[in-house]
């Protein structure tokens, strides 16, 4: 590829666009109809640190960190760093089993709306056919074009393709390789799979030295402008150091070029962020391994990971519960925000048994409950109960414990969805916020209840007073979410 000509074309497309690379010009946009009506996304890691299969997939990194245990797992496992380093993992990465049409037929059984495989995480590995680096999957490992695969299968199912690219980190990602003799060695060059290992700051510290270098963001910007105009995603998605203030300049210019060619395309597309990379209302703003406690006034996303301790397969990987994942999709829905659910297939290219029967649950109830999630909007409260929901990032180390009484809202047309987290035991559920008017008491709904029912189990004897909406129906035994459809008069 002619790089400069390349960034020749970016800076065309920004000044024959209607969107510029500054905030101003790039503001006013929110989450697409799409992506807020479908409500449910799945995030795939998968990539050579599927190989070693150990700690997460940051291990490309600490295995270079003296000391660390993935260091320690390296050298026992694997041998000496200067005789087999992280490359020699990628002619390892040959994905025989690979078969995306079962990972998208899975996808949609699990009743998700948006998929978004990694581009290329922090160890700069491309899963897609490149012109900028030899290294990346259609020429190495695998040697299929990834990206395009999946992509293709996705659109066939009417799921709609996305990508995120987590290249930023690359600038300090294999750096500690060259505090020891490694196969991390100088000189290092653009194009070199190990460029540019550079010593690592502190990651919060937007202003931290050595700061990307122009040539590095020139780099990242036309890989990430090649993602947009190969595949076409729908929604691009970065991991956090974008917000380092070497990058702010090559982020709008990025911004400005994605939004200008999706006008050309006429399709609604968006980018994810964290740690206020972008300013307010220019992106999507997303939540990592967390949410928010209360309803906000704008969409927002989640991503988390089925996995506890790692967002690839590893083989000590803890797994979440299906009923646990599906009180967050219901309560991130009724607080205005949507979930990207992240799995980690194996090395072979095969899903573990353990993340598809996660999946086939969350689907199974879906294709009951789907109705109280997909394409709803928020009510005029996100929901009732005493259990308090953590709010921020890397919240989700413990499933929270909610009660009978913690029910969330969400609405659509003449229905009010109230979903109770936890059925109680007894059958009898009571919904405060339905309660009717009396001389004594003004009640949080003041309308007209005509009918209810509980989804998937059918009529439950009712009644409605000042203290709430009374629902009785016995026999129901399940740790899933119970779904009270109430029409509104």
């Amino acid at each position: 590829m002619n790089r400069q000509a390349y960034l020749n074309t970016i800076e065309s497309v920004i000044a024959g666009g209607p969107y510029k690379d500054d905030w101003d010009s790039l503001s006013g946009r929110q989450m697409p109809e799409w992506m807020y009506r479908g409500k449910f996304g799945i995030f795939i890691h998968w990539g050579a640190y599927a190989v070693p299969a150990f700690a997460n997939e940051w291990y490309p990194r600490n295995m270079y960190m003296q000391g660390s245990p993935e260091f320690e797992h390296h050298v026992k496992t694997w041998g000496e760093h200067k005789n087999f380093g992280y490359k020699d993992f990628v002619p390892l990465f040959t994905a025989p089993k690979f078969d995306a049409g079962k990972w998208a037929a899975l996808f949609e059984k699990a009743g998700a709306k948006y998929v978004v495989p990694v581009a290329e995480h922090h160890d700069g590995f491309q899963m897609y056919k490149s012109e900028l680096s030899h290294w990346n999957a259609f020429e190495m490992g695998p040697r299929r074009d990834v990206l395009g695969e999946l992509n293709a299968e996705f659109s066939r199912r009417g799921l709609v393709p996305c990508a995120s690219s987590h290249r930023v980190e690359h600038w300090f990602f294999l750096g500690h390789g060259k505090e020891f003799d490694s196969d991390v060695r100088e000189p290092l060059k653009l194009g070199d799979f190990y460029w540019p290992s550079m010593p690592e700051g502190d990651h919060q510290d937007m202003f931290s030295k050595p700061e990307p270098t122009a040539e590095f963001l020139e780099d990242w910007l036309l890989r990430c402008c090649e993602i947009v105009d190969n595949y076409k995603p729908k929604l691009f998605y970065f991991d956090w150091w974008i917000q380092h203030s070497a990058v702010r300049p090559y982020l709008k210019k990025f911004a400005a070029y994605y939004y200008n060619r999706a006008a050309e395309w006429g399709e609604d597309v968006t980018i994810s962020y964290k740690h206020d990379a972008f300013a307010f209302g220019t992106a999507t703003v997303d939540v990592e391994r967390g949410k928010f406690a209360q309803a906000k006034p704008f969409r927002w996303q989640t991503d988390t990971a089925i996995a506890r301790n790692s967002w690839c397969w590893t083989e000590n990987n803890t797994f979440k519960p299906a009923d646990s994942l599906v009180r967050d999709l219901v309560d991130i829905v009724s607080k205005n925000g949507v979930l990207l659910l992240n799995v980690g297939p194996k090395a072979d290219g095969t899903i573990s048994d353990e993340d598809i029967a996660v999946l086939s649950s969350i689907g199974e109830w879906m294709r009951v409950n789907g109705e109280a999630i997909y394409d709803t909007t928020v009510w005029r409260m996100a929901g009732e109960g005493p259990t308090q929901t953590k709010e921020g990032q890397f919240t989700d180390g413990e499933d929270t414990q909610f009660t009978p009484e913690d029910i969330r809202f969400t609405t659509r047309g003449k229905h009010l969805y109230a979903t109770f987290l936890q059925w109680p035991k007894d059958g009898n559920g009571h919904i405060r916020s339905l309660g009717v008017q009396d001389a004594s008491h003004l009640p949080v709904f003041a309308g007209i209840v005509e009918d209810v029912d509980i989804l998937g189990y059918g009529k439950p004897v009712w009644t409605r007073d000042a203290d709430g909406l009374h629902v009785s129906m016995p026999g129901i035994e399940t740790t899933m979410p119970v779904v009270v459809r109430v029409t509104l008069g």
